[in-house]
């Protein structure tokens, strides 16, 4: 029995071990606890979380994958959460800390990383594969073509490094275009605390018109008066570092 690749769930199968072994060994042995696996499909980097997890659970909204998951791996009876991942209540699901890993879609890899950015007190540490273009976007530096939102916004909460690249030719069916591998683990948050939202208000407004200044681009939320004559207002959005960004969410509020 195998499981068939379902282009409208974005599954794109992992079929080289010696990668799999390399993406669960990126996890960090941190004794956080529960580690889970985002769309496991037919369980090629989920032996290798058996091996070295006593707590491994999959969430999977494909039936034939569950299936074939709860034939092949009784390790996994009832640990498993059959559904959408972006529904999942990980709170109630999870009453500590886990650790997240997978080869996420490509079709919704943006939505997989706001989703951990969400539940940020409970996920200390993630090792994703996604598309390449999105794994160089969440690592991205300043003054680069690939820092945005979601590399601010990501970098504000997690250290993010981009671990390796993968070909196009070791998956069934083939993707279009290269995969990259990240890892995420926790910062403290420092200076953040109680400004999220306002925060991600500048950096998407900041980005959204990115070829234009601050000064422009930050119109519409009312920048206060105190705050007329910033120096960071005569930068663009791509220009500011991500600490930069919480220094100036911090001053906007306390203006």
């Amino acid at each position: 029995m195998s499981v068939r690749a379902k282009k409208h769930l974005g599954q794109h199968f992992l079929t080289d071990e010696n990668i799999a072994r390399k993406i669960v060994d990126s996890l960090s042995q941190t004794g956080f606890g529960n580690v889970l696996e985002v769309g496991p499909g037919m369980g090629v980097l989920t032996k290798y979380l058996l091996e070295k997890e006593p707590e491994v659970y999959v969430a999977e909204i494909d039936q034939e994958s569950v299936a074939y998951l709860k034939d092949h791996y009784p390790k996994l009876t009832g640990k498993h959460f059959t559904g959408d991942f972006l529904k999942m209540n990980i709170a109630e699901f999870f009453g500590d800390q886990v650790a997240v890993i997978g080869n996420f879609p490509y079709n919704i890899s943006s939505q997989i990383l706001f989703k951990i950015i969400d539940y940020y007190d409970q996920i200390p540490e993630m090792v994703g594969m996604f598309q390449k273009e999105v794994a160089e976007r969440t690592a991205a530096v300043p003054r680069t073509k690939d820092y945005g939102i979601l590399s601010v916004l990501v970098q504000a909460l997690y250290d993010v490094e981009y671990l390796f690249t993968v070909h196009e030719n070791v998956f069934n069916p083939p993707p279009k275009v290269k995969s990259g591998v990240i890892k995420l683990i926790r910062n403290p948050k420092e200076g953040l605390a109680g400004n999220e939202i306002l925060f991600k208000q500048i950096v998407k407004a900041g980005f959204n018109q990115r070829r234009k200044k601050l000064s422009n681009a930050l119109k519409t939320l009312m920048i206060p008066e105190a705050l007329q004559n910033h120096p960071f207002l005569d930068k663009r959005a791509e220009e500011l570092s991500v600490a930069d960004f919480i220094s100036f969410t911090n001053e906007w509020k306390n203006a």
